[in-house]
């Protein structure tokens, strides 16, 4: 693997944290008359990314897409707090999936708002979201979305959690070796560590990765 390859979704990675970090703090912002913001703050880090990823292969630029991510969460935190959310009328999956909707559609409605006070012209393709133009006869184009995008989005969530819990090189370990899937003897070579470290961080990570993966399936199920 070439260093260019290794560094692009190190700096891809990068870029998404800066976004991540800004955003975060201004939700805290927000949320700064409620109660429990440690809570919410949890809440924002676990989902995030499913929502932004969601977002992004729904047609919205990044910086809409982090904007989506806040909207939801804020909106979510609203009903919670009037328990408007009934886990008997369907899977929290599902219920996160229509806020997250919700405030998609509330993107595009903006984005036209202002392409039309500007008195530009937008191009057809920046018409509607990208789930309103794509023909899907057998179902839900943004349920697919979301179907693809969860378990990676479950997953990512899991390693964030992971990652406070263990040692930064144990975790860096791990990340190259079985998140990266590169070769033991890369990374070996590429960290300066043995090949019992290699495997011993192979173990012990995937056994906290393995609990943290059945909260994460407890909690939303």
């Amino acid at each position: 693997m070439s260093d260019d390859k290794e560094e692009k979704p190190e700096k891809e990675d990068a870029i998404l944290t800066k976004a991540y970090a800004a955003t975060r703090k201004s939700l805290i912002a927000r949320l700064d008359d409620w109660e429990d913001q440690k809570t919410w703050d949890e809440f924002y880090q676990t989902y995030w990314r499913l929502i932004y990823a969601v977002a992004i292969k729904a047609g919205l630029r990044s910086e809409e897409a982090f904007d989506c991510v806040q909207e939801t969460i804020l909106s979510i935190a609203k009903q919670s707090k009037k328990k408007l959310y009934d886990p008997e009328q369907g899977s929290f999956k599902t219920w996160l999936m229509n806020m997250t909707r919700w405030r998609i559609n509330d993107q595009f409605r903006k984005r036209k708002k202002d392409t039309a006070m500007a008195g530009g012209e937008w191009d057809d393709d920046r018409k509607t979201a990208v789930i309103d133009r794509i023909e899907d006869p057998n179902g839900d184009v943004l349920s697919r979305l979301w179907d693809t995008e969860w378990k990676k989005g479950i997953a990512d969530a899991a390693l964030a959690r992971v990652k406070a819990q263990v040692a930064p090189k144990q975790y860096q370990i791990f990340d190259y070796y079985v998140v990266r899937q590169m070769d033991a003897g890369e990374v070996q070579k590429k960290l300066g560590v043995s090949m019992a470290q290699v495997y011993l961080a192979k173990h012990r990570v995937g056994a906290v990765l393995k609990k943290e993966l059945a909260k994460l399936q407890e909690e939303t199920d």
